[in-house]
């Protein structure tokens, strides 16, 4: 199986900046499994960066699936008790898209995508009924400052179509406290604040799309193959949780918003809906969409 968030970095952060100052700090790392970068020409850069990515880390420890963190002691255990702030916030974020999109955002999603990794590894789709039987809703979970945990047994989350624009949020936040007004932020989705060091906009260039100028804004871009459970790649990695499903309606959905962890997170929904629900949904917020049809 390939790696979606590779993928998605490549789609939704290969940022190609031409011109740019050459004092400008540009750093390079890995951000919940995705390649992560930040540009930024500020005469303390290497401060702020080493600021935003201890802060990465530390929002790491409580979104990751592939480490111990907040998230994968709530899926282990079923109960989460103090959770971090930051937690509670982007389950907030959750609930306000999953009504937003109908139910086709919905991060319960979890052990239905894991029973089709398993089933795909042996050689085969899961079966109808072992789809019925898996805990999928949105309106299972519950949180309050104390705890958070799940109504039904056997109940997993899984945060990866929004928490990396919701870091990305955090970070970007982060330098504007300390007074920075210009700098991309890529942690598998990007914000991006003022301008590039050319004095322009960035420049976002989009995998199979257009270069977008980006400024004081977000782009997130999903794509239902850029992750394929079966070996030929016609299985892709967005579950529809309505229908337990592989969804799919476009190959690739391109969002524009005020915030990543939006932008991020309505890309992933936008995947399972059509153009008047899509329509309806990208109100508030969102600046753009455009959605690839599939093949």
């Amino acid at each position: 199986m390939t790696s979606r968030r590779r993928f998605l970095t490549i789609l939704a952060g290969a940022a190609m900046l031409p011109g740019l100052a050459s004092a400008a700090a540009n750093w390079r790392g890995i951000a919940l499994g995705a390649e992560a970068r930040i540009i930024l020409d500020h005469p303390d850069a290497d401060r702020l960066i080493a600021s935003a990515v201890a802060e990465i880390s530390r929002l790491e420890s409580l979104f990751s699936l592939h480490r111990d963190s907040q998230l994968t002691r709530l899926n282990a255990a079923g109960i989460l008790t103090n959770p971090a702030p930051e937690m509670l916030e982007l389950l907030s974020i959750c609930t306000a898209l999953n009504a937003r999109t109908d139910g086709a955002f919905d991060p319960t999603i979890q052990p239905l995508w894991a029973l089709y990794a398993r089933s795909f590894a042996a050689g085969a789709a899961p079966s109808a009924a072992r789809i019925a039987d898996i805990p999928i809703g949105w309106r299972h979970l519950r949180y309050s400052p104390a705890e958070i945990s799940f109504a039904k047994p056997d109940m997993a989350l899984t945060l990866n179509g929004i928490a990396q624009g919701f870091i990305a949020d955090k970070i970007a936040a982060l330098f504007r406290a300390q007074g920075v007004q210009n700098v991309l932020v890529n942690t598998g989705e990007i914000m991006a604040l003022g301008k590039a060091p050319n004095g322009l906009a960035w420049p976002v260039n989009i995998i199979n799309g257009p270069e977008l100028p980006l400024s004081n804004a977000a782009i997130a871009t999903s794509a239902p193959l850029g992750t394929s459970f079966d070996a030929n790649g016609t299985i892709g990695h967005i579950l529809d949780p309505r229908t337990g499903q592989p969804g799919g309606k476009w190959a690739q959905v391109t969002v524009t918003a005020t915030s990543a962890a939006l932008a991020d997170g309505l890309s992933t929904g936008f995947c399972l809906m059509n153009s008047a629900e899509i329509n309806a949904a990208g109100q508030v917020g969102v600046l753009d969409v455009m959605a690839s049809a599939s093949g």
